[in-house]
């Protein structure tokens, strides 16, 4: 990869992969190299008029908060209910505004060095019954950083996710794999060593990266 994305899509592998942590980290890396970033959540459930993960990224990369977190520029779709986002909008009686997270995007985009826009769970989410957080991804040409990690299935979740993406034509200019769950060091290390040979073979523009564990 020559050059760094001015916006990235954050995805993972499943939910609870690790994204609001990965998320927080990378912002910090181009933090400390001189760029101004944000962060955006693209669909926010479990919440209401606020956004834990955009909450856990400004701690977590030790950032105060943004002027567009007041006004939830930062989160502009949010239900209630902690379920998928097709679901969650449906028991809100709401529809999922695609507009709002696009104007969110342009705006912050204009604003900030870079944005990271971390995902709701993993590409395949689906957004209505025939509409997936994919295909977000794919209609606005995104660059994507897939958030993966040594757990235990990981290799067969991320290695769907790759074929999915190599399907689309997306770019992906990294992978990002978070330590926290390296609680078996034997599984751990075949783990990042299979996706790293994966990536060289299937991916040899793509960085992998370890997401160092607090």
């Amino acid at each position: 990869m020559n050059t760094e994305p001015r916006v990235l899509f954050v995805s993972g592998i499943d939910t609870d992969a690790g994204k609001t942590y990965a998320t927080a980290w990378l912002a910090r890396r181009w933090m400390d190299s001189g760029l101004s970033v944000a962060t955006q959540k693209f669909i926010q459930t479990g919440n209401e008029g606020r956004s834990e993960d955009i909450e856990a990224h400004r701690r977590l990369a030790g950032m105060a908060p943004l002027p567009e977190d007041g006004d939830l520029t930062t989160s502009p779709v949010i239900f209630s209910y902690p379920a998928s986002a097709q679901l969650a909008a449906r028991l809100d009686g709401r529809e999922i505004s695609l507009e709002a997270i696009d104007r969110s995007r342009e705006l912050l985009s204009q604003r900030y060095d870079r944005l990271l826009i971390e995902g709701a769970g993993g590409l395949m989410v689906p957004l209505t019954d025939d509409y997936m957080a994919i295909d977000y991804v794919v209609e606005r040409g995104l660059p994507l950083a897939l958030v993966t990690n040594g757990r235990l299935g990981s290799i067969n979740h991320t290695i769907l996710s790759l074929e999915a993406i190599a399907a689309r034509g997306i770019e992906l200019p990294y992978v990002l794999y978070n330590t926290y769950f390296d609680n078996d060091r034997i599984i751990a290390a075949d783990t990042f060593g299979f996706i790293e040979r994966y990536l060289q073979r299937r991916f040899p523009d793509t960085q992998l990266l370890r997401v160092p564990a607090m």
